[in-house]
């Protein structure tokens, strides 16, 4: 900032104050300054000024996958909301790990974030300690938890499956599979088949065809292992549920190679509203949770927080049914 203010002719304080946005900087002046930062090249280290203003100018976000495009949405609406002010977002993965989401909020935590923006709601013991004693807006997405830490932006994964399930008996089928992934690890999966078990059985009809892949997270290529199985071993099944939507579209590839047509031989349906979901032949059924929509709202509520325009909430986002040609 010296240097700067040399070029200039201002002093380092007056240089600082331009470029925290103070608005009492004359506008020849502010120009001057600016001038200089081009020329040198200088970049504002707020780290000294956030330990005194307790600001650090951004928001955590811990999702379980980055190559997974559903929380990619939701982290582009975080993004895109946080884009109206001047925080930034700091993101992190956890692998669907809650062990290493406790070692990510702890390391977030230590560079001072002004809240934390999660994924789901099981957490460790140590993690909800850390979290409560944070002393910063905390918001669960993509579920409603029973027990929440702060805020909530999240729908209900057990009533979305029920109510595609339902659509699917509306429209005559009767012989339901699922096909999963590792439960123990994805806790909206196994909600998800909560919903699936709790729907047949409000129908009178079985729920035992499972095929749960142990793999996380579940993949296009696993949902062609695994509508394998399930063939194998319940052959009369007209319908395949798959825990998301990359399954399902592999499902779909390999049932072409075994020579079966979907869905006149049997029928194959999703969860997400992944983009492929769309692009795949046939379409897939599948149900839309909006998932930018999660992430902009979670950040619109984030900065409510911090503003102390809002309290924490619980905010229920919509999904609705999507019926394609795989059913």
């Amino acid at each position: 900032m010296a240097d700067v203010g040399r070029i200039a002719g201002v002093s380092a304080m007056t240089v600082s104050r331009a470029l925290k946005g103070k608005s009492y900087i004359a506008k020849d002046t502010l120009e001057r300054i600016l001038a200089a930062v081009d020329q040198l090249g200088y970049v504002l280290d707020q780290s000294a000024g956030s330990l005194s203003s307790r600001r650090s100018g951004f928001i955590a976000a811990i999702v379980p996958s980055i190559d997974n495009s559903n929380f990619a949405d939701t982290a582009r609406g975080i993004t895109d909301t946080l884009a109206q002010t001047s925080m930034q977002l700091l993101l992190g993965y956890t692998n669907y790990s809650v062990e290493r989401e406790e070692e990510l909020i702890e390391s977030m935590l230590r560079r001072r974030p002004e809240g934390i923006i999660l994924t789901g709601g099981k957490h460790t013991s140590k993690a909800r300690v850390l979290l409560a004693n944070a002393g910063i807006p905390v918001i669960e997405t993509w579920d409603v938890p029973e027990n929440p830490v702060d805020a909530v932006v999240g729908f209900s994964n057990t009533d979305a499956m029920e109510a595609l399930v339902d659509s699917l008996v509306a429209q005559g089928y009767s012989r339901f599979g699922f096909i999963t992934g590792s439960e123990a690890s994805d806790t909206r999966g196994h909600q998800r088949h909560i919903g699936f078990d709790r729907a047949l059985s409000r129908h009178g009809l079985t729920s035992n065809r499972v095929v749960a892949i142990e793999a996380v997270p579940i993949r296009m290529s696993h949902g062609g292992e695994a509508i394998r199985a399930l063939l194998e071993r319940y052959p009369d099944t007209d319908v395949a549920i798959c825990v998301s939507d990359l399954p399902a579209f592999g499902a779909i590839m390999e049932c072409k190679r075994m020579g079966l047509v979907v869905p006149r031989d049997i029928a194959i349906a999703g969860f997400g509203d992944y983009e492929i979901a769309s692009i795949s032949e046939p379409g897939i059924t599948t149900v839309n949770v909006d998932s930018y929509g999660i992430g902009a709202q979670a950040a619109g509520q984030m900065i409510a927080m911090l503003e102390n325009r809002g309290t924490a909430a619980t905010i229920t986002t919509s999904y609705h049914m999507l019926h394609r040609g795989s059913t």
